[in-house]
């Protein structure tokens, strides 16, 4: 794994956030707080207290204290939910808690290899234009999900088939069937910025949990690393907890949290800000993905 330092004059921590991350950290001193917060953060959507105790076999007035000092210092949220309590995980947590450490210690960037442990099942393909329709199916659904994307609407197959950067759209197939896709748009028209792009990827509702957006992710940034772009950017909403794991794991690295930067149905949303960069000194034609467990290069 490589990882990039901060530079000697960057600036010092401050003394509140050096209190704020400590109550964080402090926090989590204790065990159960952390198989709690790691229970609740693997577990989609809400939980219910009496099935966190069940999932950590510990007692429920003992959980329940617990869940009070995670949602004391902003970890989790606890929800009334008739005469039960619903626990999810606060969304700015999925970007806090990762981003202090990294802080702390001083590293811009912990880029772990490219995934290999890809489905055997699914199989990936430069995207034609006879997809687009079934490309345009899998947009909706994401749409509709509320947390993939500002859109409200697909693009026509029209639109689509400008949209993108020419050989870098991708689409998924299981038994033969079109069951996700990525794409790298151009971020801007200047011959400077023409290696920087900007990516999404969409899995079909069917086919989610299945490793279909790994796959598709492995796909695109190693041709991007070959293909001539030198860095891959992406928004997430911090709800999306799924796909902030996945770009974390090929590679991606939290740039920030742009705070209420789009009003989504009526309220402000915040999205995180990922980055992906080809390793420095990398010739076209060279990879900085990982093969046979070696170390990526330098970032």
């Amino acid at each position: 794994m490589t990882v990039t330092r901060l530079e000697p004059n960057a600036p010092a921590l401050t003394q509140a956030d050096a209190e704020t991350y400590a109550a964080w950290f402090a926090c989590l001193a204790e065990p159960m707080r952390v198989r709690l917060l790691h229970a609740i953060a693997t577990t989609p959507g809400s939980v219910s207290v009496g099935q966190l105790a069940e999932m950590v076999d510990v007692r429920q007035p003992t959980v329940s204290h617990h869940l009070r000092k995670l949602a004391d210092v902003g970890f989790v949220t606890l929800t009334k939910a008739g005469t039960s309590t619903r626990v999810a995980v606060n969304p700015a947590c999925c970007t806090g808690l990762p981003h202090a450490a990294d802080i702390v210690m001083g590293v811009l960037n912990a880029r772990p290899c490219c995934p290999t442990d890809l489905p055997a099942d699914i199989t990936t393909r430069p995207m034609a234009d006879a997809d687009l329709e079934k490309v345009r199916d899998i947009y909706e659904q994401g749409i509709a999900t509320g947390h993939a994307t500002f859109e409200t609407q697909a693009p026509t197959v029209e639109e689509l088939r400008t949209k993108w950067t020419e050989g870098h759209r991708w689409v998924a197939e299981a038994d033969g069937v079109v069951v996700g896709w990525a794409a790298a748009a151009p971020v801007s028209g200047r011959a400077v910025y023409s290696g920087v792009a900007e990516t999404s990827v969409y899995v079909a509702e069917g086919a989610r949990g299945r490793g279909v957006g790994k796959a598709l992710l492995y796909r695109q940034v190693t041709e991007a690393d070959t293909g001539g772009l030198w860095t891959l950017q992406t928004s997430v909403f911090p709800e999306n907890r799924a796909s902030l794991s996945l770009h974390h794991q090929a590679g991606f690295r939290t740039v920030g949290v742009r705070e209420r930067i789009a009003r989504h149905h009526g309220r402000w949303r915040d999205t995180v800000l990922l980055e992906r960069r080809r390793g420095v000194g990398l010739a076209t034609g060279e990879t900085a993905c990982c093969e046979d467990g070696a170390d990526c290069s330098t970032g």
